[in-house]
């Protein structure tokens, strides 16, 4: 009865760990799809400079989340840097208001990915000191789970502003700015409820890199297969436009992100409860696996319903990837670099993204819409073969707790 009352201490943490989550990915979805409409109905700008502001902003938010962890781990003030990229996404928004040109837009965007590259770590690492180390998949799936339902309910909302939109010329686009400020605020009110776990900051302040001799060699060759496969996952911009490119029109392919969103948010809890149980290989090798076969899938179908069915089995994906990488990450880091170790992988992806991007626009270009996707597809394959054979059959509950 004594075990229960923490147990339960630390799982009520995660579900505020997750509001926080969900009111931002509302928020944040609420608008996103909007900007880029924004940036050229309203200011001028070309697809090109989209782009171009898109493409700063990723790098912003991929480099920071390294420093970030390292900055969490050193000073254990896990739970005030959270709130500050949070913060942020609040800020973003209400420069969106203000801004009249596109160079207001690019801050604006920029501002927000800071606020993600700050944010992402730290927050990890709080998910995973509010439990045990064998709840810790279902501790992310259920993190990940509420995230989702955020994103997708900001998308659903997004869907029924574009029907409205059809067929008008004139569009309040700041009118939804000011209201996606509302759940961004209810998103930072549940920080009042969170906890952090007191620990004591180590003595030394000995850069992060210093440190790379104690990383276990899973954890290393996890890094090298995260860039790997990272690199064949381009933006998913792509899945919009080639959805776009077997007929669906602009509602539609918001909705059928919706459906991808959904997919993830009602699977991620399971599956990370899943992996706590026959471990994190069993369900990160079967990911890969299921990314190839989306990607196969994206490459060749040229019907509504395969369409569909891709976008379900991207969800699928992200359900058995997203919360357990990080479980798994958490759980064979060194106990005081968690935070580093988690942004560290985060930013891996964040600078493998912007060569995938390049890569992939540069094939469909060169080739046409099917081989970036089968470039995609096996990237993947190579990356769940190196796990395969490399990575041990490693079960929550066969890790000691820290």
């Amino acid at each position: 009865m004594a075990e229960e009352k923490p147990r339960r201490s630390g799982l009520i943490n995660v579900v505020f760990l997750g509001l926080v989550s969900f009111f931002t990915d509302l928020s944040t979805e609420m608008v996103y799809p909007l900007i880029p409409l924004y940036l050229m109905a309203t200011l001028g700008a070309t697809p090109a400079l989209v782009g171009v502001i898109e493409g700063i902003a990723e790098s912003a938010a991929s480099l920071l989340k390294v420093f970030s962890g390292y900055i969490s781990d050193r000073f254990q003030k896990k739970k005030g840097l959270a709130f500050t990229g949070y913060a942020a996404g609040v800020v973003y928004k209400l420069i969106l208001l203000l801004a009249s040109s596109w160079w207001g837009i690019l801050g604006a965007r920029v501002i927000d990915r800071i606020g993600k590259g700050i944010r992402t770590a730290p927050r990890d690492v709080l998910v995973a000191e509010s439990v045990k180390g064998q709840s810790m998949g279902r501790a992310f799936g259920l993190h990940k789970a509420l995230d989702m339902i955020g994103a997708a309910l900001g998308i659903l909302i997004t869907f029924f502003i574009l029907r409205q939109l059809s067929g008008t010329d004139t569009f309040n686009y700041k009118a939804l700015f000011a209201l996606s400020m509302i759940p961004g605020v209810l998103g930072l009110v549940m920080f009042v409820f969170i906890r952090q776990t007191k620990t004591p900051a180590p003595a030394t302040r000995e850069p992060f890199w210093a440190n790379a001799k104690r990383l276990d060699r899973s954890l290393k060759t996890y890094l090298l297969v995260t860039f790997l496969f990272t690199l064949g996952n381009s933006s998913n911009a792509f899945l919009l436009i080639r959805a776009k490119s077997t007929g669906f029109s602009d509602t539609n392919v918001i909705l059928l992100y919706f459906l991808f969103n959904l997919v993830a948010s009602l699977l991620a809890l399971p599956l990370g409860h899943l992996s706590d149980r026959i471990g994190r290989k069993n369900l990160l090798v079967p990911g890969y696996l299921t990314f190839s076969v989306v990607y196969l899938g994206f490459a060749f179908a040229d019907q509504a319903l395969w369409m569909v069915i891709a976008f379900g089995l991207y969800g699928v994906y992200t359900a058995l990837i997203a919360g357990v990488e990080r479980a798994y990450v958490a759980e064979i880091a060194p106990p005081d670099l968690k935070g580093t170790m988690l942004g560290l992988q985060s930013t891996v992806a964040g600078i493998a993204l912007l060569p995938a991007s390049l890569i992939a626009g540069l094939l469909w270009e060169a080739f046409g819409p099917r081989v970036p996707f089968l470039f995609g597809a096996t990237m993947s394959l190579a990356a769940a073969a190196i796990l395969l054979a490399t990575m041990p059959s490693r079960n929550g509950n066969q890790v000691p707790e820290q």
